[in-house]
């Protein structure tokens, strides 16, 4: 065996159509195009969500609602999922770098620590804002809040 006689394991190729090369192929002619048309004719290309002049959706559907643009948004982590980092991780402080190396948050993510379950041991939480509920249950257990 040498790399002149290697071929496609069989079945492994599709065959393409080659069309417009004559009557006899069976794709001459119109070339499977069609009669007459836009799409039958070469350059043609529709814009994206063109309906073939029906209203297309995103014109049909009508607007709704206000988007606020000076929206601040908050990516949230309960106290349970902090529990679970410091089983897993025996930290004695939580800073935000440690939220971030663990892929609770990204590098731009404003942090929110939120209230739902509870913390066992008195450790001190750095983040953006915290819940009412979970600074009163992290305080509760002995620990401290900064916000940064």
């Amino acid at each position: 065996m040498n790399l002149s006689n290697l071929q496609h394991a069989a079945g492994s190729r599709k065959q393409r159509k080659r069309v417009g090369r004559g009557e006899g192929s069976g794709h001459g002619g119109t070339s499977t195009r069609g009669h007459k048309g836009a799409k039958s004719r070469s350059g043609y290309k529709s814009k994206i969500g063109f309906e073939g002049g029906q209203q297309p959706l995103q014109r049909r559907v009508p607007k709704f609602g206000f988007t606020n643009p000076n929206r601040v948004e908050y990516k949230g982590i309960n106290l349970d999922t902090l529990q679970e980092l410091i089983d897993r991780k025996s930290l004695k402080a939580i800073k935000l770098q440690d939220l971030m190396d663990n892929g609770l948050a990204g590098k731009r993510d404003l942090i929110k620590i939120l209230g739902r379950g509870e913390l066992a041991t008195g450790i001190s939480i750095e983040a953006h804002k915290f819940s009412a509920s979970a600074r009163a249950a992290i305080e509760a257990a002995g620990g401290q809040v900064a916000e940064v």
